[in-house]
């Protein structure tokens, strides 16, 4: 049996500022298009909708978000604030190799940490989470060594 994962989807507001957010972690945008009708909504379950697609892929490819602007029907239900400790999808994970700088970086694009630290888990890893635009929870880990 194959399996891959495709991708991660996340539904925001301001989709151009999530799509800079992500590019300045160093995802390339891989496309954007606007997905609408009732066959989408067949998809979904949502009916006829009208939602803006923007995909990004990690460097060689190998994992990808889908951002979604939902136009019609409205949102119905914010999580983005939501703790470390909520059900349900919470965060995504990215590995760096630098994160010092990735948070200076971030930092123009109004990231914050959760916490005032980046922490240190042994020898192995530098971890922590941040906020991104909108309120959405990133992860970001630095190998040690």
């Amino acid at each position: 049996m194959t399996l891959r994962m495709d991708n991660v989807g996340i539904v925001v507001e301001d989709l151009t500022a999530v799509i800079d957010f992500f590019a300045e972690l160093g995802l390339e945008l891989e496309g954007r298009t606007m997905v609408e009708g009732a066959w989408a909504g067949r998809v979904t379950g949502l009916g006829d909708q009208s939602v803006e697609i923007a995909t990004m892929r990690t460097p060689g490819g190998d994992g990808r978000l889908e951002l979604s602007r939902f136009i019609s029907p409205a949102v119905v239900a914010d999580h983005r604030r939501a703790p470390v400790n909520s059900l349900g999808y919470l965060r995504v994970m990215f590995e760096v190799d630098d994160i010092d700088d990735t948070l200076s970086r971030l930092g123009t694009h109004g990231a914050q940490l959760v916490s005032n630290d980046v922490v240190r888990y042994e020898n192995v890893y530098r971890l922590c989470y941040l906020r991104g635009p909108e309120g959405l929870l990133i992860g970001l880990a630095q190998a040690i060594g």
